[in-house]
């Protein structure tokens, strides 16, 4: 859930349908996803700037013995379940940069720091008691980005999976709420590169994760989580 340079920081929550959904880019994930959440999880705690800052720092999963029952739950591997794989890859990413911070300069600082910033924002109890549901009805980005804004007092970087070319609806994908390095709520900041053009794929904006800050033309599709075996 988080972003962090040296004036701020980002903490990033996705869903399980962003991940495991039959979305346009993500086939594989849709026919290979072992979970059946219901509710935003952890994607990570991710500085402004910096990435892969030390990648001589290998993750050790028995630093974060204590805290493992709590990361399985709410930071999980969608794809891998009970799988290290995903902790490792953003403590290899993300984590040796955010270390630069006395708070965050160990693994096991980083990953509690994060946990403890899911429960603070508890996103999932602020959209429920909102009435921002999953549902098969649509709702405006005026309804979600009012809600989770006017909740926080601040702007997050609310982003989607878009649609093909010029397709019509919008998926709620993952919500970004910022801090500064004092871990107090700030605004977040938007670039170029976070915008999604309906005349492109989606693909053509974001890399592979096909995800953008969502669209205000556009409706958006707030999915129940499918069943699974």
């Amino acid at each position: 859930m988080g972003r962090m340079d040296k004036t701020h920081s980002d903490s990033t929550l996705a869903r399980d349908i962003l991940h495991c959904n039959a979305s346009p880019w993500s086939t594989f994930q849709a026919q290979h996803c072992k979970t059946n959440i219901s509710y935003w999880t952890m994607h990570g705690l991710w500085p402004n700037s910096g990435v892969n800052c030390n990648t001589s720092w290998h993750f050790n999963a028995s630093l974060i013995e204590d805290i493992l029952p709590e990361m399985e739950k709410f930071w999980p591997d969608l794809l891998q379940q009970f799988s290290p794989k995903f902790w490792k890859y953003e403590w290899i990413k993300h984590g040796t940069c955010a270390a630069t911070a006395e708070s965050l300069n160990s693994e096991h600082k980083y990953f509690s720091k994060a946990l403890e910033l899911y429960h603070k924002f508890d996103l999932n109890s602020v959209l429920l008691n909102n009435k921002i549901v999953p549902s098969e009805e649509h709702y405006t980005l005026d309804e979600v980005e009012g809600t989770i804004d006017g909740f926080y007092g601040v702007k997050t970087k609310i982003q989607c999976v878009h649609p093909g070319r010029r397709g019509k609806v919008q998926t709620l994908g993952q919500i970004e709420i910022c801090v500064d390095r004092d871990f107090q709520l700030v605004n977040c900041e938007k670039s170029s590169e976070d915008i999604w053009s309906n005349e492109l794929p989606a693909e053509a904006v974001r890399g592979q994760s096909g995800l953008s800050v969502c669209d205000h033309s556009m409706p958006v599709y707030y999915p129940p989580v499918p069943n699974r075996p």
